[in-house]
């Protein structure tokens, strides 16, 4: 057994595991009002006032239909059977930071964002290791030959800047994405909208076991023997976006999943991304309605995807952390540096305001600058040299704008 996994909860489980198990069998996801009352009175005295209907209505309307069908047994066994396992929200590898997005989304009014009740996982990795730094790829089934290659491109160069690939293990642009994560070694992450076991898309069972043989994995809220269904794949998207620092949309009709992947991690705060295509593609026509209603940045390579991830998701990526001129200065410099524009010039007195230097330090820094040409005097005051071309430069000032 690795020992990046833990071990199977198959011996000795405990009662959170056990109630969980159940709940998650008797409402269908995303249940938010059962959700709710979960967090509310813990997963134990939850289960037990579902079976004895001893619930708020609304909990009992999510539960009405199957609270008398009780497999907690019967799944685990096939879980174990699959290899995969029951990670709950009591688990020390619940990735409960990502999923807090949908909580802070549910709060704003945003419906049908409820967190998971628990996630049955396939693969050694653990879970919270897989998502501490992720880009979803999503787009088409019906991908063409261009966005299929695109999507493979840019899967390579995320894995290989050891960031986790996700995407939904569908035909077109997912199976590109999943496939170009592994041609780099990289860890990549399949959320189903069916039961680990139930062989869906039947072409991709021999992809989900070498993702999950080559330290990936499958992940599902949808209990063995679930069948696919239209909606438990739309619901399935809020994990994809939850889970991840952004969403690349490759290709997508006007009406399609992917945008439905995009729009919802666009409510949950992540970074949106958009590959532009052909203006005679139908398989583009998504992507580009997005750029055009802001919905999206324009993404053409793999550096704009880590640019912008890096810039909003905070992760440790190569042109993120890269050495840059700047990191010499110290920290009242590089304050009033960042405060610096490149375009027009600004005075020491909005310097001092927007860098939250003393006036009459940043009056003695602005020469200092000068000289090591970082800052030039112009007719409206100082703005950023010109011959300072500071590497990672947009990541720098968007920084800056994240504070205000």
């Amino acid at each position: 057994m690795s020992a990046s996994r833990r071990r199977p909860h198959t011996s000795g489980l405990d009662e959170e595991r056990l109630a969980r198990a159940y709940l998650l069998r008797v409402a269908e996801p995303p249940a938010p009002a059962l959700n709710a009352f979960v967090a509310d009175i813990g997963p134990l005295a939850a289960a037990k006032a579902v079976r004895a209907k001893d619930c708020p209505p609304r909990v009992r309307d999510e539960t009405a239909a199957r609270r008398d069908l009780d497999r907690v047994e019967q799944d685990l066994e096939a879980a174990e059977r699959l290899g995969a396992r029951l990670v709950i929200p009591e688990d020390d590898e619940w990735p409960a930071w990502p999923l807090l997005c949908l909580d802070l989304a549910r709060r704003r009014g945003v419906q049908g964002l409820a967190q998971p009740l628990a996630l049955w996982v396939r693969g050694d990795t653990r879970l919270d290791i897989a998502t501490e730094a992720a880009v979803a790829i999503v787009g088409a089934r019906a991908a063409t030959g261009y966005g299929e290659h695109v999507a493979g491109e840019l899967a390579y160069g995320v894995a290989g800047h050891k960031l986790s690939v996700f995407s939904g293990a569908a035909y077109g642009i997912d199976g590109a994405a999943h496939r170009g994560a592994l041609a780099a070694s990289g860890v990549t992450v399949a959320l189903l909208g069916c039961g680990l076991d139930a062989g869906y898309p039947a072409g991709h069972v021999a992809l989900l076991n070498k993702i999950t043989e080559r330290g990936g994995l499958a992940i599902s809220e949808y209990p063995p023997g679930t069948s696919p269904a239209r909606h438990r794949f739309l619901v399935r998207n809020r994990l994809i976006a939850a889970l991840s620092q952004g969403t690349v949309v490759v290709e997508a009709g006007r009406r399609s999943g992917a945008r439905n992947t995009a729009t919802t991690a666009g409510s949950l705060g992540k970074v949106v991304m958009a590959v532009p295509g052909p203006v005679t593609s139908v398989m583009s026509v998504g992507c580009h309605e997005l750029i055009q209603e802001s919905g999206a940045t324009l993404v053409a390579s793999i550096d704009d995807v880590i640019e912008q991830v890096g810039r909003l998701g905070g992760l440790l990526v190569e042109k993120a952390t890269a050495e840059r001129p700047t990191d010499r200065l110290g920290p009242d410099a590089l304050r009033v540096h960042e405060a610096l524009d490149r375009r027009k010039g600004k005075s020491a007195e909005q310097l001092a305001a927007e860098s939250g230097v003393p006036l009459n330090r940043v009056r003695a820094l602005l020469p200092a600058l000068e000289i090591d040409e970082f800052a030039q005097r112009c007719d409206t005051g100082w703005k950023r040299s010109a011959a300072q071309r500071v590497p990672g430069e947009r990541l720098v000032n968007d920084r800056q704008g994240e504070g205000k």
